[in-house]
């Protein structure tokens, strides 16, 4: 590298006088900015060129985050299909608002965070110019889990622009993850309670139980009433006693925050 043997690399363009000792930017300033002024062209090609180095990173990354080539975790797949359920139960047959859906609830909510912050599991620190790039392939993910196609012109952001011709081909993908989950057999209620039992048990030293269970119960609690009048309504829950089993399951963390 150049100055301290390390050179910064990026797919957002630098501010240039942030760079500057404090001396220098009156100077700049004083002279209309020329020194800060960046002809994009140059700058187009510099982060082109940077994509196509990151290009095969981010195709492993979203190939990683999108293949059913090893079973997908039973929550995910009981989760969908509880989707599709519910879709099927309340005559939803438009498939953008399934597709959003299953899209809100996991790439949206969970791999945006990990994409956006790996030192969430990972030990790392990021730098700014590592922040930046990761908002950049974090927004193509998101644009590529869209069903709209997003109509990009002059005046679109660069970062937009660099993943532009992938981002049809990333919806595929998507698109792909989604049926083969679908087509996948269904986990059974047994199934899925005996896994998070199994959870549970793996986890019970490290979790503390009565404060993450007093968090869901303070989300439930807003609409306590509306919850059992649902569960009370459905012929499932009616079979598994979940109407019950909340109520229990409320007594007990109230007595527990009591004692504490």
């Amino acid at each position: 590298g150049e100055e301290g043997g390390v050179r910064l690399w990026h797919l957002v363009k630098a501010n240039e006088e942030s760079e500057l000792p404090n001396h220098r930017k009156g100077s700049v300033r004083e002279r209309g900015g020329e020194r800060a002024k960046a002809i994009p062209e140059i700058y187009l090609t510099r982060l082109l060129s940077m994509k196509g180095t990151l290009q095969k990173f981010v195709d492993d990354l979203f190939t990683a985050i999108l293949s059913t080539s090893r079973p997908v975790p039973l929550a995910v797949k009981y989760f969908f299909d509880l989707l599709d359920e519910q879709a099927l139960q309340h005559s939803i047959t438009d498939p953008e608002t399934i597709h959003i859906w299953k899209t809100n609830s996991l790439p949206l909510r969970f791999w945006i965070n990990i994409l956006k912050n790996p030192q969430f599991i990972f030990d790392v620190q990021t730098s700014d110019h590592v922040d930046a790039v990761l908002s950049v392939i974090a927004q193509t993910f998101m644009d590529s889990c869209t069903i709209a196609d997003h109509k990009l012109g002059r005046d679109s952001p660069i970062n937009k622009l660099l993943y532009a011709r992938d981002i049809p081909r990333y919806k595929k993908m998507v698109e792909r993850y989604y049926a083969d989950i679908q087509h996948t057999v269904s986990a059974s209620d047994q199934e899925m309670n005996s896994s998070l039992a199994e959870i549970s048990r793996n986890y019970t030293a490290e979790v503390n139980c009565v404060v993450a269970l007093h968090d869901l119960y303070k989300n439930n609690n807003k609409k306590h009433a509306h919850i059992i009048t649902a569960l009370e309504e459905d012929s499932t829950a009616q079979k598994m006693q979940l109407s019950y089993r909340l109520q229990q399951i409320a007594a007990a963390v109230e007595n527990k925050v009591t004692d504490l």
